[in-house]
């Protein structure tokens, strides 16, 4: 994900320290993502850098806070109103793992897929312990990290579908019959017909007598 936008976007609510910056984006996602404290600072200084925030007199010992400039607070507007771009999907380590299994000889795939789908479960019943816990009247930062937990649980709950998806099509290929070999089944060519005798040819001595 972005942290450079994200950064903006906290910012624009009011200006920060690279701490509070670190604390305000975990807390917002739940933790799922959770940020270094010097990625947060190398990311400030970038967005300074290229003019997107300047920081503001700190007193002795206070940490330096950062506020936007105006084409930092155009430019986090801009991020909120474009779509984002899947582009190249991100190397899926299962899927790479299931597409070479179904073609390495030796490979059990079933218990590779039976192992996996043990730990998708467990991912998701871990998931919606967590929306147990949070409050039906979701607001503010409960309401973020609950969306947060949604988007977890679907993500989980697709790949235990995909899972079951492979787990048949594996099973459909193993019971299909197996394509017919070319040389084995070509039917013979059949023999040409005996040509007719032409008209006025002279029988055979044993037809005469």
């Amino acid at each position: 994900m972005s942290i450079r936008h994200a950064l903006l976007a906290l910012l624009e609510e009011q200006p920060m320290h690279g701490y509070q910056l670190r604390q305000e984006f975990e807390t917002r996602t739940g933790g799922t993502w959770p940020l270094n404290i010097g990625q947060a600072y190398t990311t400030l200084q970038r967005l300074q850098r290229d003019g997107l925030v300047e920081p503001l007199p700190a007193a002795d010992g206070e940490p330096e806070r950062f506020r936007l400039t105006a084409t930092g607070r155009e430019q986090a507007g801009s991020w909120w109103s474009t779509p984002v771009e899947r582009g190249a999907p991100a190397r899926d380590e299962l899927a790479i793992k299931l597409a070479l299994a179904v073609t390495l000889p030796g490979v059990d795939v079933d218990a590779v897929v039976r192992t996996q789908r043990t730990e998708t479960m467990r991912s998701l019943q871990d998931y919606a312990r967590l929306k147990r816990r949070i409050p039906a009247d979701v607001a503010g930062t409960d309401l973020a990290w609950s969306l947060v937990l949604d988007s977890l649980v679907f993500q989980t709950e697709a790949e235990m579908r995909w899972l079951d998806h492979v787990e048949g099509r594996v099973l459909a290929q193993r019971s299909a019959p197996n394509p017919p070999d070319d040389a084995a089944s070509a039917a013979p060519a059949p023999s040409p017909p005996a040509a007719a005798a032409p008209a006025g040819t002279p029988r055979s001595r044993k037809a005469r007598r």
